[in-house]
């Protein structure tokens, strides 16, 4: 059983950054994490098309393609690979700009990603493999079912499968902390997410993310 589960889409600028301080605070906890999909393409396949830009349709395509590949590691290699496969993906879609090149190129843009990842490059095919959609539906489900409807990704949930076990969309941060940062947010955020009756805390201004 995992210490934490994170649920992701890769495309998101967000979830990237709240992950690299998760990856950040594990490095100095030695927790264990779960890497769980939630997919933007999915909770956005009701809205109308009229609100739905081209270009937002884009990037949520993206993000399948991804999930796809991530849960055939998934299956085959296992959580660690699916962090792994993360990081690469990451990596090439914030801070090098490259996403909209998986949209061209699905199947090699992947194979790319799976070889930064130390993973097998033939898995890529399962980026056109619909099959895997019922289980990304499925986590998708599983995190709004944690924390209610109208939220997004990231979602954490501290302490899964235990009397202690909480679930909340974020924390949406602009910069990755770092250091004893790192763990001092987290200290407060764990605190919040798990104290009885606690159900919101936000606000809407935000920064531009920053990915170094």
């Amino acid at each position: 059983m995992a210490d934490l589960e994170f649920f992701f889409d890769p495309v998101c600028p967000w979830a990237w950054i709240t992950s690299r301080w998760v990856v950040e605070v594990q490095q100095q906890r030695h927790y264990t994490v779960g890497w769980r999909f939630i997919s933007l393409k999915l909770i956005n396949e009701g809205r109308e098309p009229d609100s739905y830009t081209e270009s937002h349709r884009a990037a949520h395509m993206a993000g399948i393609f991804t999930h796809r590949v991530c849960d055939e590691v998934r299956l085959q290699h296992g959580n660690e690979a699916v962090g792994a496969l993360y990081t690469a993906l990451g990596t090439a879609f914030h801070l090098e700009q490259r996403r909209p090149e998986i949209n061209d190129e699905p199947v090699a843009f992947m194979a790319e990603m799976l070889s930064a990842a130390g993973l097998p490059d033939e898995l890529a095919a399962h980026a056109l493999n619909d099959t895997h959609d019922a289980y990304i539906r499925d986590d998708t489900e599983l995190g709004l079912a944690r924390t209610g409807r109208d939220v997004g990704t990231p979602i954490i949930t501290f302490h899964p499968g235990t009397a202690d076990e909480a679930s909340f969309f974020g924390p949406v941060i602009s910069t990755i902390p770092r250091g004893e940062a790192a763990t001092r947010l987290w200290d407060a955020i764990e605190t919040i997410a798990t104290t009885s009756g606690m159900a919101e805390l936000k606000r809407s201004l935000r920064a531009a993310p920053r990915f170094d």
